[in-house]
């Protein structure tokens, strides 16, 4: 027998082979199983039943601790009953496609999609106040000199509208950039987060999605002076949704 051989048929190689194989079939059952515990069991879109967990495909519920010090249990079947589907299906089958029955950009569905997130405020570390707030809350922030500041600037639409003028900045306490343009549309203030902007040479801004008309009707916050999680994501949501249902031929078929 040759060196390392245990008999005239198995080596060691040959053993160190068939383990890792075990071990890493192992892994990948173990990693399918906890990436089970946000989202699962599913539900079916046509009947709204929940999967069978069955027996060895999902993970035992785990206890996570949060921040705050709230806890979650995970997974589960918590679902959210009080939230209104405000869409239709467009065919019986299952995985048929949705649509919008009202305003597109606030149905919540499609690219307009929001999770339900807890109505608080994301908090600082160090000192747990909310993390996003505007600047006229935190004084000592200002505008570098060598950027543009867009307070008092109009805010243009894709369509080339005004649709309102830059009353604050709010930005991020443990990052150091702006968050979102608060805007006074028509007698409102609502936000926009900074990413959807872009912001000219003299101040001005253009809305990268929406149009000037759909400032107005934009999320608002139940605070003038903090945002919750739950406010951030449909804000997100409603400009994120404007690159598809800002007008009418995005929602055609390119060719």
């Amino acid at each position: 027998m040759g060196t390392g051989a245990i008999t005239g048929y198995i080596d060691v190689a040959q053993i160190a082979l068939y383990v890792f194989w075990i071990f890493f079939a192992g892994l990948i059952f173990y990693l399918r199983r906890e990436d089970r515990r946000e989202g699962y069991p599913l539900e079916a879109d046509t009947s709204g039943e929940l999967e069978n967990p069955g027996m060895i495909w999902y993970p035992s519920p785990k206890t996570f601790q949060l921040a705050n010090g709230e806890e979650v249990l995970a997974p589960n079947d918590i679902r959210d009953s009080s939230r209104e589907l405000r869409a239709k299906r467009t065919a019986p089958w299952p995985g048929a496609p949705i649509e919008p029955t009202g305003n597109p950009m606030l149905d919540g569905v499609g690219p307009a999609a929001w999770a339900t997130r807890p109505e608080q405020p994301d908090l600082t570390h160090d000192e747990g106040s909310p993390r996003i707030v505007p600047m006229r809350v935190a004084a000592d922030w200002s505008v570098a000199g060598r950027d543009p500041d867009p307070r008092g600037k109009a805010v243009f639409g894709v369509d080339g509208e005004q649709g309102g003028v830059v009353s604050d900045l709010w930005i991020d306490l443990s990052e150091p950039h702006i968050r979102y343009l608060e805007i006074d549309a028509q007698g409102r203030r609502v936000l926009m987060p900074m990413t959807f902007a872009r912001v000219k040479k003299n101040g001005q801004v253009i809305a990268k999605s929406v149009c000037g008309k759909h400032f107005a009707d934009a999320p608002g916050t139940a605070n003038p002076d903090c945002v919750t999680l739950q406010e951030e994501d449909k804000i997100a949501a409603y400009y994120g949704g404007g690159y598809l249902y800002a007008f009418d031929k995005r929602r055609e078929p390119v060719l």
